[in-house]
């Protein structure tokens, strides 16, 4: 009897519980590092607050950088046809949507220009520019452009988190440094793949 109830009562654990479980779970498919491809990265319930200077500012960069990964990748994968760039150049194309989401939410003005290679910010074009020209050199130089682009991202979105407390904005950038990060990673064990062939 002893037995039964106790199965009983566990049983009522989980049944209770499992509305949780299920809203916890689509959390982190929608916001951790599994992401897939229609994930709203930007998706947060936190309140929109007053953005200081520094956060607007690093917004308005970050909103470009995620631009300039994405269409060096798809200009790398149109030059060599190798899949690693246009699967990234799509993970891209959602970093690019989330900051984009936030922009908007602010009220901020959109720096990012509709054509392809295009940026309002002086040192992000002559980036642009050097290292689509080391990109279309050979398939190594392309590889090598992927992981100086994720370095530099990682790097600059450390700077951006340590330069804000804003939860709304906060989430979203631990969703790109997750992304840059598994970006990176890709590309060097793509190198080291073809270094050994």
């Amino acid at each position: 009897m002893k037995l039964v109830k106790t199965f009983f009562m566990t049983c009522l654990i989980v049944i209770a519980a499992a509305p949780l479980w299920a809203q916890n779970n689509q959390r982190f498919r929608n916001g951790g590092r599994n992401c897939r491809s229609n994930c709203p990265l930007s998706q947060t319930s936190f309140a929109a607050q007053p953005l200081s200077a520094e956060e607007t500012n690093h917004l308005l960069y970050i909103r470009e950088e995620e631009k300039l990964a994405r269409d060096i990748y798809q200009a790398l994968y149109s030059r060599w046809n190798v899949r690693i760039f246009s699967r990234i150049a799509a993970s891209e194309q959602r970093h690019f949507d989330a900051v984009g989401t936030l922009i908007n939410r602010y009220g901020l003005p959109d720096p990012a220009q509709p054509a392809t290679g295009v940026f309002v910010n002086s040192d992000l074009q002559k980036l642009f520019d050097d290292l689509l020209a080391k990109g279309n050199i050979s398939l190594l130089d392309a590889l090598q452009v992927g992981v100086a682009i994720e370095e530099t991202d990682i790097d600059d979105l450390k700077a951006a988190i340590a330069e804000t407390d804003n939860r709304d904005i906060l989430t979203v950038y631990g969703n790109l440094l997750n992304g840059s990060l598994n970006h990176l990673s890709a590309f060097n064990s793509h190198i080291e793949t073809s270094s050994a062939n």
